[in-house]
Formats: C-alpha cells, structure tokens, sequence
C-alpha cells in the first residue's frame, strides 16, 4: 500500500492496519403495491369498456370505415382545418394589438382594450356565432362607399355573411380576447428593467416592444397559445348550428338521412383526435424550438430568447461604456 497517496488520518489508520474497506451494499427498490392495485383496475375497466364495444351489434363498425374517407367527410374536414387556421392567425394577430393597446399609457387606448376582452370573454361564443349568422336583422345591406356619400358596391347582407364567414368572425373575436391575456402575461413575465434600459438608450417603445420584449415572451406565450388552438379546432363543432359546413356538419347531413348517428358521430370523433394528436405534436415541437437553450453534445443551442437577452445584454454594456466615457452629458452628443 502507497501511503504517500492517503490523507493524514488514513495514512494513521493504514500504519495501525485499521484502514478497511466497506463492501457494496444491494440496493432495494422500493415497492408500491397500491400503485400497481390501482393500475390494474383501470386496465380491468377499460378492457371490458372494450370489449362490450366490440361485441356491441347496435354499432356497425363497417359503416364506420366506410364513412370515414368519404368525399362528404374530407370536405368537412378540410372546413374545420381551414377554419383552424385562419381563426388561430386572425386571434393572434389580434390578441397581440389588443395586449399592445391594454398595457399602454394612452387611457382611451387601454379602456378600449379592456373592454374588448371582457365582452367578448364573458358572452358564450356560441351566442356569438348565432348573432354574427343573423347580422342580416340589424344590418340588410352590406355596402362599400364613402360615408354619407357614393357607394361603390352593395349586396345583401346574407350573401356576405354566410355560415363559414360568420364562425370566422365569431371565433376570430373571441379567442383573439383570450390571446390578449395569454400575450399580456407573456409581456408581464419580461423584467421590466430591460424595457428601462432600451429606452434609456434611446429606443422608441414600439421597437422596444416588438425587438426587446416580445421575443422573449414568446416562451411564455406558445404552451398557452396551442392549448388555445387544441380548444379551437374542437370548438369549431359549434358550426353545425348554423351550417358552417365543417365536419361535424357534414356528418349531421349524412345520418339525418341514413340514421347511422352513433357511427357518424364515430367518424366525427376519429378524425377530431386525429387533428388533436397532430396538433399537440406541433405545440411539443415548437415549444422545444423556441424554448430555453439546452446543453446538447457540450454545445448550447440559441434560441428566440438567448438571442434577446444578447442583443439588450450587449445594449446595456455599451450603455454602461457610454456613461463611464461621459458621464453628465446626454446621450447621443
């Protein structure tokens, strides 16, 4: 034995031949009978759920596939996505202008905004649909012109606002409400000395804004925003009341003539999981992409929010050089 290579004590313990080696010990996992219990009844339950579904003869499962790839069906499908999108685009766009106006200092502006989220927040957007559909009673015309002047183009207001144009509109206003609290938190979620900052060096608070601060709420702002699209795409169900043309519409159409309606309504929800499952697959991919930097291979990934922290960082050095080099004197001279 080297004693050269042992502590002091050791070196003691090892010349009065005390020094001894502990044995490895067996590590016992832990185990959770009640875990395991509960697991499984709930696989006891489900198998029977089942099995009492497959052996259901009310249900024709042939019909069920035979539906499920119909012209009828994909066109309905392809309405809901449509519809999706457009409103997912058009509610972010608005929740960000609205989220804007709500946090600045002009008074109209953030009333305005105020106001706006708490209708369109605390009326149901089924109600708001119905009346978007019947904006014919108050309004007859829909016209193009100069006010208390020409007009350019007229037409009746139920050729303009037809069952898909009103769902937009009504699921536009209505979630853009909910993406202006989702966006205004993700605003609030900034250090507010950075914001200081740029703007001591002379940045217009727009730039501040849409350069400094929004960058780095986005973060914060895409787990609430896909889970705004998820409850978007199966809200959009909703259209069948006033014949939309979106899927669940499409398969009211079908079995109002054939009374399969438990196999249509099958075929309804095997697609509405299907865009659920895509679209919880984009939200986990976008959230990996514009999240925090992670340490991969030794190598750190910059992302949305490392590049703003950079670019202010590398600001307020510069700010801090400036000030050493003059202090007393404005900025800029």
């Amino acid at each position: 034995m080297h004693l050269n290579h042992l502590s002091a004590s050791d070196r003691g313990d090892a010349a009065a031949g005390r020094l001894t080696t502990t044995a490895p010990r067996n590590v016992v996992r832990r185990k959770h009978p009640v875990r395991w219990a509960v697991a499984l009844v709930i696989l006891f339950i489900l198998s029977l759920l089942g099995l009492t579904l497959a052996n259901n003869t009310i249900i024709s499962y042939d019909e069920v596939w035979h539906y499920q790839f119909t012209s009828v069906i994909l066109s309905g499908l392809l309405t809901t996505i449509k519809l999706t999108v457009l409103s997912q685009a058009a509610a972010v766009i608005i929740g960000i202008l609205v989220a804007v106006a709500g946090l600045s200092e002009n008074p109209v502006l953030a009333v305005c905004a105020k106001t706006y989220i708490w209708f369109f927040r605390g009326t149901p957007v089924l109600v708001q649909l119905i009346f978007w559909f019947n904006l014919a009673v108050i309004f007859p015309t829909f016209s193009i012109g100069i006010p208390f002047g020409a007009v350019f183009f007229s037409t009746k207001m139920n050729a303009v606002m037809t069952g898909f144009v009103a769902a937009l509109l009504g699921f536009s206003l209505n979630h853009g409400a909910y993406m202006a609290e989702t966006v205004r938190a993700g605003i609030l979620s900034v250090d507010k000395g950075q914001r200081d900052a740029a703007l001591a060096l002379g940045y217009r608070r727009r730039q501040v804004m849409f350069h400094v601060v929004l960058p780095q709420a986005i973060p914060v702002i895409i787990p609430p925003t896909g889970n705004e699209l998820i409850a978007l795409l199966k809200a959009t169900s909703l259209v069948s009341v006033i014949g939309g043309g979106d899927l669940l519409t499409q398969a009211e159409n079908i079995y109002s003539t054939n009374y399969l309606v438990l196999e249509l309504l099958i075929v309804a929800s095997i697609w509405y999981l299907a865009l659920t499952t895509v679209a919880t697959f984009g939200q986990r991919m976008l959230e990996r992409h514009v999240g925090r930097s992670r340490e991969t291979d030794g190598s750190r990934r910059r992302t949305t929010t490392d590049m703003g922290i950079g670019r202010l960082a590398a600001v307020t050095r510069a700010f801090a050089k400036a000030c050493r080099r003059a202090p007393g004197r404005p900025l800029g001279e």
